[in-house]
């Protein structure tokens, strides 16, 4: 199957590199190619900048190798279709589980759907009343006048308290938007649920990011398990060993750890792990084991259920543990490219996505493979992907000044952005290998010349790129967030003219007659339109 996968990606690499030839971007060969399409920028930072981790460790990608031998093509494209999906419906559960934790807390009604219950807003602002301590006013009408009320009060709480709001807008909950929907609730639980139990430890270790003091927790709780090794906060974390070795680390006495380790399957050892974590340390089982025990779970359910163990376990960490965290090669990206390429797949521009779609890395350089041929297929694959990935950038055109416009802009630019995140390894790894056969020295002088401009023009080239899309991530946030307040604005200014007619209607009288009964009545409804 493996090698059936191999024939097909190839053949999709021939015809991407015939479509590219055909339009007189790339000459044939490589050195020229780089030299015509990716002329250096006018200012170089030096080549150490740039150079990246090295992406798999040798026993992460052989792992990976492993999982991807079982696939045939088409079961590939199946669980790549399917992922998305199963994201959106894991954070549903997972946070609509965390919600009516907290309303458990308070003797209140539990929410059913996420969507729909928060959409007139009062059950929003009774979450916040929750996490606050606070009062808050709510409209009782049922319009959508009063829901939009509602949820506009519940956003300015939540912008009191720091919370961040980019891109969310009060139309949006109440549209029953999902991906936004579950952007706002993810923002509560980040604010309540993760800096509020972390924010003593950071301080102490002056620390600003909360997922590398939790993986450093991790890790460092975990160490004395070989059988366990956390990089991240998704795959790591689906054959339920690191839960379990959480736990035991900390508490040895709730169940021996041979048993659960060398006789259960990863069904069975998650659902070990949050009975345990729900008996005895009372933390509701937010997640289920089978979101987790799949190919991608999600990494926003994992880390918010992290962080409630890290609530109630022993929380010492040490510097040593941050440093290694920050010296870990990054973890494997291949399964979040997939996710993001089908997750963002409607919003980048055509040829963008059929690049994206028919490039699979194939190239993995370490020890003896390191050669002069495979560098220069690996910087084949790297080049053809950014120059499709100036091409989707320059694509995305000029931001526009209608708000709804913005927000769609905003997000083909979020996952552009994410995929930038997902192959900067690539070209730190091209990087790395270029340098390294600099240094064996067992090239001649024309070939180490010409590796030594590959690098510069392509770490030039990504630097530029990256430049380019943080300002424009930069721009479309602050003209989305002046539109939003307009908007704000607007609706502030209607509502005070409709209070205004809603006066001078009551207090004028009523009839006498049918007709004069029923202009009032349209009247009326005038004021409530919107």
């Amino acid at each position: 199957m493996a090698g059936l996968l191999i024939q097909e990606v190839r053949l999709r690499k021939s015809q991407t590199r015939r479509v590219i030839l055909s339009e007189k971007r790339l000459p044939c060969t490589l050195p020229k190619r780089c030299c015509q399409r990716l002329s250096p920028a006018p200012t170089q930072m030096p080549l150490h900048v740039h150079v990246l981790h090295v992406i798999h460790q040798a026993e992460q990608a052989g792992h990976l190798n492993k999982q991807a031998n079982k696939q045939t093509p088409q079961n590939l494209l199946n669980v790549e279709k399917s992922i998305p999906y199963e994201r959106e419906d894991v954070q549903k559960k997972t946070f609509t589980k965390w919600i009516n934790a907290q309303f458990a807390k308070f003797g209140r009604r539990c929410i059913e759907d996420l969507f729909n219950d928060f959409q007139d807003g009062r059950r929003l602002l009774e979450l916040l009343e929750c996490l606050t301590g606070q009062k808050l006013a709510k409209e009782k009408g049922s319009t959508r006048v009063h829901a939009l009320n509602n949820v506009n009060k519940a956003l300015q709480v939540l912008q009191r308290n720091n919370v961040d709001l980019v891109n969310i807008g009060s139309s949006d909950i109440v549209d029953g938007n999902h991906k936004l929907t579950l952007g706002l609730i993810w923002n509560i639980i980040l604010h309540w649920q993760v800096k509020d139990v972390m924010k003593n430890i950071m301080a102490g270790l002056q620390q600003t990011n909360s997922e590398k003091i939790l993986l450093s927790w991790v890790r460092q709780s975990t160490r004395n398990y070989p059988q366990v090794n956390v990089i991240n906060f998704t795959s790591s974390w689906a054959d339920g060993l690191a839960f379990n070795a959480l736990l035991h680390s900390h508490r040895p006495d709730l169940f021996d750890w041979n048993a659960v380790a060398s006789q259960q399957s990863p069904i069975q050892r998650l659902d070990h792990a949050f009975n345990v974590a729900r008996q005895h340390l009372g933390i509701e089982k937010l997640l289920d084991p089978e979101d987790v025990a799949t190919v991608c779970p999600d990494k926003k359910s994992i880390f918010m259920y992290v962080t409630s163990l890290f609530q109630v376990l022993p929380q010492q960490v040490t510097m040593e543990a941050i440093r290694e965290v920050e010296t870990l090669p990054r973890p494997s990206r291949i399964t979040r490219e997939e996710h993001i390429r089908v997750d963002h797949r409607q919003h980048f521009s055509q040829g963008f996505v059929e690049t994206i779609e028919t490039k699979t890395f194939s190239t993995s350089l370490t020890g003896s493979e390191m050669d002069l041929d495979s560098y220069q297929t690996a910087l084949e694959e790297v080049l053809t992907w950014l120059l499709s990935a100036e091409d989707a950038l320059q694509a995305q055109g000029d931001i526009s000044n209608d708000v709804e416009v913005v927000k769609e802009q905003f997000h083909t630019h979020e996952g552009f952005m994410m995929e930038l995140t997902a192959h900067q390894g690539r070209v730190g790894h091209v990087l790395q290998v270029g340098s390294q056969l600099l240094t064996l020295g067992k090239l001649s002088d024309d070939e180490e010349n010409e590796i030594q401009e590959q690098m510069n023009l392509l770490n030039s080239r990504w630097e530029s790129l990256r430049v380019a899309s943080m300002e424009k991530q930069s721009n479309l946030h602050k003209i989305l967030m002046d539109l939003q307040n307009q908007q704000l604005a607007q609706l502030g200014d209607w509502l005070t003219k409709t209070e205004q007619r809603t006066k001078t209607i009551d207090s004028e009288p009523l009839g006498p007659d049918l007709e004069d009964l029923k202009h009032q009545i349209e009247e009326h409804k005038v004021c409530y339109r919107i």
